[in-house]
């Protein structure tokens, strides 16, 4: 468990490994970046991988078991980054600021983050996850910290995490269409959307 100003959050550690598998674990994902940056995603296989790593193909398939797992695993590794961020980065979006100004700072961070991930998580879907979903679910508990902690009514506290929380995973629709961040039309988009959560939250904190 981790705390977020007090307040118990779930946060899933990864299971203990040995020595040599965690080193081919960080091997195999550096190299799928690397060749994710070279390549693009969509050329990114298990048979290519394990020739770039240097590494025996039943190495790989034991580590992802499938295609769609390489991904899965990376994106599950920036999923913990994120969240080292905001269970301990600096404010606003870590702990220590104001409960709106750090729920404002949550979902826009966490906008950014599927959004720059799109073509990653995009990869990772398979036919058994239709919808790529990383991470040990940070996201609801925290939001209900912050909506306590922002004053919000008990009576709709429930509704409003449910609904804050689905609020931000509707960037997940758009993997499959949103430009890329870094050009103009993805930054506007990505805009659109961080003004667009300033404006839910703050009409729901402070209304």
């Amino acid at each position: 468990m981790a705390t977020v100003d007090g307040d118990l959050i779930p946060l899933e550690r990864p299971r203990a490994e040995r020595a040599d598998a965690a080193r081919n674990r960080r091997l195999l994902l550096e190299t799928a970046r690397r060749m994710i940056d070279e390549a693009g995603a969509e050329n990114v296989t298990m048979d290519g991988l394990a020739e770039q790593a240097g590494v025996g193909k039943g190495t790989v398939y034991r580590r992802f078991r499938t295609r769609a797992g390489i991904f899965v695993a990376l994106l599950d590794a920036e999923e913990r980054g994120f969240q080292q961020r905001v269970l301990s980065g600096p404010p606003p979006l870590g702990p220590g600021g104001d409960p709106v100004d750090r729920l404002i700072a949550y979902g826009q961070g966490r906008i950014t983050f599927l959004l720059e991930n799109h073509a990653v998580a995009r990869a990772a879907m398979g036919q058994n996850r239709p919808v790529p979903v990383a991470g040990p679910g940070l996201t609801r508990p925290h939001i209900r910290v912050l909506l306590e902690g922002a004053g919000v009514g008990a009576d709709h506290l429930d509704a409003l995490t449910l609904q804050l929380a689905a609020a931000l995973e509707g960037p997940v629709l758009l993997y499959l269409t949103v430009p890329d961040p870094g050009e103009a039309e993805g930054e506007r988009s990505l805009r659109a959307l961080a003004e667009g959560w300033k404006v839910l939250v703050t009409r729901v904190c402070r209304t």
